[in-house]
Formats: C-alpha cells, structure tokens, sequence
C-alpha cells in the first residue's frame, strides 16, 4: 500500500517523477484567470484563522458540506469560525474521489506544514495546529501569493470598475503582478433583471450618454482602451452557449430600446444583441492584442429559493447541455473572414463538448500565434483528475497539447495555488505515461520543454505579459 499523498502521489512511474520534480515542480504559476480581489491583495490584512482562509466564499466546500445534510448557519452563517471548520472536516471525510479531498491535504500540507489526515475526529487538533502556524508565519495575501511561485495574477473586473487597486499594486514592488480582465457579462445580459440600470453605470464610466445599442458599444470599446492602459491582456465572457444570430441596427436598436424600459427579450432577440455586441468586442480585443476567453456551458443560480436568500456565487449552479458547435463556429468564422479573430482560449463545462472545442481550434490557427485558438484547462465542474486527464488526452489526440497554456486556478482563495501542483502531477503522470509505454520517444530535451512550456512559458509567451 502507497502512503497518504506523499512525495510521490500521483506520480505512478520513473519518467512521471523526473518530468514532476526536474521541471514541473521549479516553474513558476501565471494564473491567468482567477477571482482573487485586488483590493484584498492591497490591503494586504493577515487572516484570523483557518476557518477565513478556507470557508469564505468557497461554494465547492459548501456544496459538499450541503450534501452532507449541514445546516446553512455552518456554510454561509454565523456559526463560529471551529464550529464551520469541524462541519467542514466531517464532509470531507466522506469526499472520497472528490478533488476538494486533495486541494485540502495539499494546502494542509504545503501552508501550514499538517500531514495529519483532515476527518471529524482530528478537526479540533488540526484547527488549533493551522491557527498556530498561520500566528507564526506570514498568511497575508501577498506573502501567500509570493511564496507560491506566483508572476502574474489575472483577477477578473467589471467594466465599470475604477481599477483602483490594480493601480495601487502597479506602484508596489512586488515580486509579481496584478492586472485586471475585462469581463463583460452584465452588458450582455439584456435579458436580465438589472441590465438597465447596469447600462446607465457603464455609461457614466465611459463618460458616454447611452441612446442607442451602438452606445452600448462605443463605451465598452472605451472603458478596454482603459483596461489596456492598467495592463490588461485578457477578456472574459461567460455564456451557457455561445450566441450566434445576425441582426441588423435597427433591429438591435429596437431590442436595446425595449429591454432599457424594463421589457425583457426574448431568447432570440437577446442573442442577438449579444451577438452584435460580441463581434464588435471580439474586433476590438483583436486591436489590443488581447486574449478572448470564452467559458460555455453552466446552468446558472438554479435554485431560486436559494437565490434569493444569498445572491449568486454561492454554490447553487451546474453543467449545461445546450448544443454549442454550430454558433461557435458561426461566431469564430464571422470574426475570422473580416480578420477580427483574437487569440482565443474555449472552456467548456460540459465534458460531451471535449471534441467539439479539440476539433474546433484547427479551424481558425494562424501564424499569427503558435496554438492562437486554445481548448482551455479543465474548468469547475471538470477540475477533477478525470476531467484534466480527459481535457488534455482530448486536445493530445486532436490538436498540440504541447502548446497547451495550461493551468489557471479559478479561484476566490489565496491558498487555491495548491491545484495547480494538483494539476502538474496529473500532467506529469499522464505525459511519463505514454512515454514509460512507448508512445512518445524519451527525449528529456524536448519532454522538458514541453512540461515547462504547459506549466509556465506557453501562458507567458501566449498572453505576452
């Protein structure tokens, strides 16, 4: 019998751990998405205990502790902060398979130095053994970040945000950076409640009276003009399918005008706003030299009782099965023929749409950037050993895994970093797999390259950060 997540956890052969210690291990993390907070990072307070670090606003834990029967009051309520630890410790002890079981054990393992198994029956030890080393270490954000081998750090920002506080961080020196991403959804979204007053604060951010659906354009076209001068490199959008249906102005103003009195629009009608507004956007972040991510395929706030009570975010949303390929590729060909087609990067949260993005990415490559269109890490509901190992055997059979950008936390916590040695394992793994098979020569030159270029360089050399 193996020992619990040791040295050597994952790493099944010879070839996996010498790809794992010599190369994966040393390279440094471009976290190129994620849901850190900026003003968080500025601020740069010491968490209190354990129970803050890993408990607040983390959904995939409370999802499990839900499933468990645990009362709301220990997930997102008032119970103390022992008293949500050891709900949450009792969950993960049933969390067999799940990947939470060994993000956990990780962190537990790499933050605070505990190779004790987390279960009801050590929470109590665990808890005090985690509050001690956090009041004799440095558990701030920026000395979480920094000690994690972290460069560059991609929050993810409303367009109508200040950027205050990435302004700020700019004029620190640290030893990496913090650059916003433009994420445009709730322009996109007409079709639900809040778009017009969201379209009223977009307006007074770009300094732009907003009449006419063109408006709506010109002013998201000039608060990325203002993303790009804090540092901007990526977008972001997220939908439940990609939208594709052609209107034309007078069409989209009609629409625009209509949800701006409060009327929502129909499906049809709201897609293609986001339409026009998407290639109009995919056309300017092509200009900017910046990179699209497009994230398909969750079922939003499922649970209105829920909704209600606690807003999004909070653990109450799921995998989609809408059919994406045909208005995908209708949405990249249309950016493409007119020459618009940013880098883009596909995720998808639905793992029967794993060959549909593999085969999607060879239709738009260009020299212009090696593997311009990427098939994106494992996303949310697919972070899973499964799910990696099936995203990455998916684009190694249909593209160039090679030049895959890798990893990205996705994360709202500052000791998530632990994923991406989660992930590099299983990359290794996978990767000395084939070679201990002979299914890839044993060139370590080149298999260095590769493992050091998924980990790391790919991303870097891709975003150009």
């Amino acid at each position: 019998m193996k020992n619990f997540m040791d040295r050597d956890f994952l790493l099944d052969t010879d070839t996996a751990k010498k790809l794992f210690f010599d190369y994966a291990e040393k390279m440094p993390i471009c976290d190129y998405h994620c849901h850190l907070s900026p003003k968080e990072i500025y601020e740069n307070k010491p968490y209190e205990n354990i129970s803050e670090i890993w408990l607040s606003g983390d959904h995939y834990k409370w999802r499990a502790m839900r499933s468990c029967g645990i009362d709301e009051r220990y997930c997102t309520g008032d119970a103390t902060p022992r008293e949500k630890f050891e709900k949450f410790a009792y969950a993960l002890q049933y969390c067999i398979g799940n990947p939470l079981y060994h993000w956990a054990h990780i962190e537990l393992q790499r933050y605070f130095g505990i190779d004790t198994p987390l279960s009801a029956k050590t929470a109590d030890d665990i808890f005090d053994r985690a509050n001690k080393a956090m009041a004799e270490g440095d558990f701030r954000p920026q000395s979480l970040i920094a000690n994690s081998n972290v460069k560059i750090v991609c929050t993810t920002d409303d367009p109508i945000d200040s950027l205050e506080y990435h302004k700020l961080l700019s004029q620190q020196d640290l030893p990496f950076r913090v650059l916003p991403s433009f994420r445009p959804d709730k322009a996109l979204n007409i079709n639900l409640d809040g778009f017009e007053d969201y379209i009223r604060a977009l307006g007074d951010a770009a300094g732009i009276e907003i009449k006419h659906y063109g408006d709506v354009v010109k002013a998201l076209c000039a608060r990325a003009d203002y993303f790009n001068e804090v540092g901007c490199k990526v977008s972001d959008q997220a939908f439940e399918y990609v939208p594709y249906r052609e209107a034309d102005e007078d069409e989209l103003n009609k629409i625009f005008r209509k949800a701006m009195k409060g009327e929502r629009p129909k499906q049809k009608d709201a897609d293609k706003y986001r339409t026009a507004v998407m290639l109009e956007l995919g056309k300017k972040y092509q200009e900017l030299g910046w990179a699209m991510e497009i994230h398909i395929g969750a079922l939003r706030n499922n649970n209105t009782a829920m909704f209600n009570k606690l807003g999004a975010d909070v653990g109450f949303d799921s995998v989609g099965d809408c059919e994406i390929a045909k208005p995908l590729s209708a949405f990249l060909n249309a950016l493409n023929v007119n020459g618009n087609l940013p880098k883009t990067i596909l995720f998808n949260l639905n793992d029967k749409d794993n060959t549909v993005l593999a085969t999607m990415l060879g239709n738009f490559q260009s020299s212009e950037t090696q593997s311009k269109i990427q098939f994106g890490p494992a996303w949310w509901f697919l972070d899973t050993m499964d799910g990696m190992t099936a995203q990455m055997k998916s684009l190694g059979n249909l593209g160039v895994l090679g030049k895959f950008v890798g990893m990205e936390t996705d994360s709202r916590s500052f000791t998530s970093y632990g994923r991406h040695e989660y992930f590099r394992r299983i990359l290794c793994a996978l990767i000395g797999s084939w070679v201990e098979e002979g299914k890839y020569a044993n060139d370590e030159e080149i298999l260095g390259e590769i493992i050091e270029g998924i980990c790391y360089n790919n991303a870097i050399n891709y975003f150009e950060f």
